[in-house]
Parts: structure tokens; sequence; C-alpha cells
């Protein structure tokens, strides 16, 4: 009679394979992997054994995770997260990956809104409304900045060095909200800020002496003793922008409203590419090729002009 083979339940691999991970990417990396698989992959797939994983059983985690209606970036981030893991159980438990990878990545959808941006307008308009004086900072620092949401969150006082802010760390939005490196070698950079952000970044320090009675420059420039939580700075967008009638952008969309303004002061691309510390200038293009409004207004304006008066053009070529 012959011994029936073990079966691999998921959830047992995955408490190894946290482990092996933990010790093997960024702390910030980690922390990232292990809430979102424990948010979005662990629930559906707990009670299966892997060998018991067929390719409609992703067909249904993908509609599981499509019902969400996440962004196309945190799908396939997803994705990437899953993948990983079935690596680990065909090098260990000679699992067939094929199943995943026949079935293939999340299918994008039209975002819309994704590069949402705010003009300085706008901008304007939202921070009259923003009445607390850290979270205020908060928005001038990422508008005219351009700093991720979490690098911005680590700074400190330490970190002003004559006209620069010094960006060498960014903090976890997930679990304890340990302080890490930045997200590529190319994120650790100097970058010049302006005089009025500058005068309102230090103003901050009299501001934390009044709340606690004492003042060092460990303080986070955006907190004080604690830095802020993007659910409170969120909670303060909303309310700001409910006030100001103006449609809500993202936290990260403040970041592509700086590149937008820069880039339509004819900023140069390589210089804007080194603010936002992306690891190449094609990666800046990529991302902000469409924000150029203004020059796609010139040129509407302009057909428009053809369009309505053509022989008015026609007369105003033939007097030159």
């Amino acid at each position: 009679m012959h011994k029936l083979k073990k079966k691999n339940n998921f959830s047992d691999i995955y408490a190894e394979y946290i482990l092996f991970k933990e010790t093997n990417i960024k702390q910030q990396t980690f922390s990232s992997l292990k809430h979102d698989f424990q948010k979005r992959i662990l629930p559906f797939f707990k009670d299966y054994y892997i060998e018991d994983i067929t390719r409609k059983t992703i067909l249904d985690w993908k509609n599981y995770i499509l019902s969400f209606d996440f962004s196309n970036n945190y799908n396939k981030h997803l994705y990437y997260y899953l993948s990983g893991f079935f690596e680990y159980c065909k090098v260990n438990y000679n699992f067939d990956k094929n199943i995943l990878t026949s079935v293939g990545g999340f299918k994008k959808k039209y975002e819309e809104d994704k590069h949402d941006f705010y003009n300085l307008e706008e901008f304007t308009r939202f921070i009259k409304y923003v009445d607390k004086e850290e979270y205020k900072q908060f928005f001038n620092l990422m508008f005219f900045c351009g700093t991720r949401p979490g690098e911005a969150m680590a700074l400190n006082f330490n970190d002003i060095k004559g006209d620069y802010l010094i960006i060498n760390k960014t903090i976890d939005s997930h679990d304890k909200r340990t302080i890490g490196t930045p997200k590529t070698f190319t994120s650790n950079r100097k970058i010049i800020i302006d005089k009025k952000l500058k005068k309102d970044l230090l103003n901050l320090k009299k501001y934390y002496l009044k709340k606690y009675g004492t003042f060092d420059n460990s303080y986070f420039i955006l907190g004080g003793k604690k830095p802020l939580s993007p659910t409170s700075i969120n909670r303060y967008k909303k309310i700001a922008c409910d006030k100001a009638k103006i449609r809500k952008i993202t936290l990260h969309q403040f970041r592509h409203s700086h590149a937008t303004l820069l880039k339509n002061e004819n900023v140069n691309v390589v210089e804007i590419s080194k603010r936002l510390g992306h690891r190449d200038v094609s990666t800046t293009l990529n991302i902000y090729e469409h924000t150029d409004l203004i020059q796609e207004k010139r040129v509407q304006r302009t057909l428009n002009s053809i369009r309505f008066n053509p022989f008015q053009k026609i007369k105003s070529f033939i007097k030159r």
C-alpha cells in the first residue's frame, strides 16, 4: 500500500516565506510586502493546499482583486508579490509556477485621473483652507519640492542645510512606520528650496517650542516629536478640498503637481528628474509627458482660431 504524500498548506508555507524574506530585502520593502500579502493575498489562499491551486484558482483570485477597483499599479504590485511567493514554492516545494504565468498579469484599465495635479492657482486655493500649521507646510513642501510623501514625513530639522533639504530616508506607511532608506540609490539627494518655504519650515521650530515647551533639531519637521500620519494628512486634505470646492488629488499627485509646475516654467527635464530622485530622465519623461497642458491649450487656441477665422489668418499672413 502506497503512503499518501502530505499536502502543503499555503498558510504554512507563507509563514516560512515571510521569515525568509525578512532577512533578504530592505525593511521598508519587507513591511510593504507583509502588509499587502496579508491583506490581499493570504485571505484568499490561506485554506488552499498549493497542490490544489489551478489556473481557475488564480483567475478567481484576480477577479477577487478586481472587485476592489484598485489602481493598475497596485494590481501589478500584488501580482508581483504572488509571483515571488510561487517562485519560492517552485524552488522548495516543486510547485508548477507556470500555472500563474499562463494566466498572466492584470489587464490594464483606463485611469483617467491617475496623473491629475493642481496648477499654482488651484494649489493656492486649496492651501488657504489648511488651517493647522504642520499640515499646511506638509502640502507646501510637497508642492514646491516634489518629494515623495514618505520622504517628506521622515524629514527632521537636521536635514535643512542652508538653502537645501537633504533627502536620505523615508518613512514606512505600514505597521510601525519605521524609518528606512529611500526608494532607490538616486532617491538620496539634496534639493534647493525657495526662501519662503525655508522660512516657513524654520518657523515650525517656534511652533513646536510653544507646543511642547522644548525643542530639539531631531524633531520631525512635519509633526514634531512624531511624524504626521497619512490618515491625518488625508483628513486635513479632505477638509480643505471641501471648503475650497476643489477636486481631491492623492498625496503622490502633489509630487506630480511640482513636476508639472517646473515643466510648464521650462525648467530643464534633467533638473526636474534630479529633484524627483528618478533613476533616469526617461522615467520623468514617461510620467510627465502628458502634463504639458499649457502647450496643449496653445495648440487648441491656434486650431480654433484657424478653424473659425481662416480668412483672417490668410490676410494676416499676406500682410507680412
